[in-house]
């Protein structure tokens, strides 16, 4: 198994540095490929008793995933933060916590296309947000799709986010719409899945070599996977604490930073 990183851990929560390329969990697909909830378990034995397993069906079986500890979960190719409940009672608190939108996830990512500055309001300042209900693709069967033409189920969902950067990968004059990027910062405010993905696709910025929604644009900057980075996360502990835990930028996020921006 993969050394993971702890990024924090005391009696009630273990929150860790997940790479890209490994899945959380099984899904109703994989039998035999190592995931996060292997190095969790032989981490502490303990947390497998944690959580609640989830139902899928598949070749008309329903199947029992196991998530011990697990409340929300990154893609695949995401890297970043993740928590994990190491008692029942953390778990049904972190529960209510994403339940109420209280937990605060911010993500970094290169997007295709240089995104424009948000006007700046009272309610928002300088963020931008995008507010489009995010449902079932009707084209592609692992999809999801924002605005017309999602099928059911249909959920609102809001994202904001800010330009940190933009920038591009050639010379000025050969500049052209294909080589221009943004390096955003994320904040979700409500947990669909793909969000992210989903809603940059929707103002036709998807995230950079992101294998379902970048469309016929070509994998950029060097990124051998989605450009998209859980960087930090903000939850309160059972003391009533507010904590932050925070994922260093990966190895690859830094070297497009330092070949391209500086």
């Amino acid at each position: 198994m993969k050394k993971i990183k702890i990024l924090y851990e005391d009696a009630n929560i273990l929150a860790l540095d997940k790479p890209a390329g490994i899945s959380v969990h099984q899904d109703a697909r994989m039998t035999d490929k190592e995931t996060l909830v292997d190095f969790i378990l032989a981490h502490d034995k303990k947390i497998a008793k944690v959580g609640e397993p989830m139902i899928v069906e598949h070749a008309g079986k329903k199947i029992e995933i196991l998530r011990p500890g697990i409340v929300h979960r990154l893609d695949k190719e995401t890297s970043g933060v993740l928590l994990v409940a190491k008692n029942q009672k953390m778990f049904e608190a972190l529960k209510e916590q994403f339940q109420n939108h209280t937990i605060q996830k911010v993500y970094r990512a290169f997007v295709y296309g240089w995104v424009p500055d948000p006007k700046a309001s009272l309610a928002t300042g300088k963020r931008g947000v995008i507010s489009a209900p995010i449902g079932r693709s009707p084209l592609d069967i692992r999809a999801w799709t924002a605005g017309r033409g999602a099928r059911e189920p249909i959920r609102d969902a809001v994202t904001e986010y800010v330009v940190l950067e933009r920038f591009g990968d050639s010379d000025e004059e050969k500049l052209t719409v294909d080589h221009r990027f943004s390096y955003v910062e994320a904040y979700p405010k409500t947990g669909r899945t793909h969000q992210i993905r989903v809603h940059m696709r929707y103002i036709n910025s998807p995230v950079v070599s992101d294998p379902i929604y970048r469309g016929a644009k070509n994998m950029a900057l060097g990124m051998n996977r989605l450009a998209l980075h859980a960087h930090s996360v903000t939850f309160r502990l059972p003391s009533g604490e507010q904590k932050t835990v925070e994922s260093p930028l990966p190895a690859d996020f830094k070297k497009v930073i330092k070949t391209y921006i500086k």
